[in-house]
């Protein structure tokens, strides 16, 4: 996720001072590989992030100096994003930065001050959606270090984070979160499984997981698109909410039902948050997810050739039809929607 490092007046000074706690707390990763202090276990995830680093540079991303430095980090999060939607809509209000532009979330590396600003914004009958988030990318401003957050988790979430956060130093669209996180999203779950390739039965497993998610994701903007249908048909508040409360109630049942291989589906239909705002968020990460897919097939799951068209759609006026386009790639099928 993209850490929003421009605004303004108190917060601007509020992200500044987390940037910079940041900056000034890195060492470097071989600095840190050597020290007879380091764990074995932090030495091994170091390793790891080494070999994908460099296996991002192969796939065509621009990896230069980013993740060389390791930041020692409590907790579970980097940093705590604010979603919000207005009532009535399964999409974001967006948020405007220079730089970034128009994007769909708010960070802020104190977890009080966005929850405070969360009820704020409840306060005014807006929703709103509090994400923790282990890992972000300042776009190549800076070489972004690791931190403990990003570590977590078993291998293939670790490569996947890596190359998701590589893709955003690599190719950003100025207001274009969709298209951002999307590609981001998709290409680091891909590479997450092809980085295991020499290891069939740990690259199926991650498969497994890759598949489960998206499973998930399907059913979650199925739902969604149920929702928004609802308020486009219903416009009396009190109405609308008893029959989103029976769509909600059915979604979580099909969740629960889903065949997943490597999650429990009772437990997430149970945990899931299903409010408008969290939807909203789900949609700029995934809603693209199937018509990725169409791409890479079409590429002969070529992730290098998918990574170089997400870098020419980025130079074009308009760089959905030109990535989602048959056209873009003449060596391909011509079968893409």
């Amino acid at each position: 996720m993209l850490c929003l490092l421009l605004g303004s007046g108190c917060y601007y000074g509020h992200l500044a001072a987390g940037q910079t706690r940041l900056l000034l707390a890195r060492r470097d990763v071989e600095e840190v590989v050597a020290d007879p202090e380091t764990s074995d276990e932090l030495r091994q995830r170091l390793f790891l992030v080494e070999r994908t680093r460099s296996f991002a540079a192969q796939l065509g991303l621009t990896v230069e100096g980013q993740y060389t430095s390791y930041v020692p980090w409590p907790g579970d999060r980097v940093l705590t994003t604010l979603v919000v939607s207005e009532p009535g809509r399964v999409e974001a209000r967006p948020f405007r930065f220079p730089i970034v532009g128009r994007v769909p979330y708010k960070g802020f590396f104190d977890l009080e001050r966005a929850e405070r600003e969360a009820s704020r914004l409840q306060a005014e009958g807006l929703d709103t959606c509090l994400i923790a988030v282990p890992a972000y990318s300042t776009l190549g401003w800076f070489d972004d270090p690791l931190t403990d957050p990003m570590l977590h988790g078993g291998d293939g979430r670790l490569v996947e984070t890596i190359i998701h956060e590589l893709v955003h130093a690599s190719v950003f669209l100025k207001s274009q979160p969709d298209f951002n996180e999307g590609a981001a999203n998709f290409i680091g779950q891909e590479a997450s499984v092809r980085f295991l390739a020499d290891q069939p039965e740990r690259a199926r497993e991650r498969r497994a997981e890759v598949t489960d998610t998206r499973r998930l994701a399907a059913e979650m903007m199925a739902f969604r698109e149920r929702v928004r249908t609802l308020y486009e048909r219903v416009s009396e508040t009190r109405e609308r909410e008893q029959q989103r409360a029976r769509i909600e109630l059915d979604a979580r049942r099909r969740l629960a039902e889903l065949p997943l291989e490597t999650r429990e589906p009772a437990r997430l239909a149970e945990r899931v948050r299903l409010n408008d705002a969290c939807l909203a968020l789900r949609g700029t990460y995934a809603a693209d997810t199937p018509r990725h897919a169409a791409v890479l097939e079409h590429l002969r799951g070529d992730l290098s050739r998918f990574i170089d068209r997400l870098r020419a759609a980025a130079e074009a006026s308009d760089p959905h039809v030109r990535f989602f386009s048959s056209e873009a790639d003449p060596d391909a099928p011509a079968t893409a929607r």
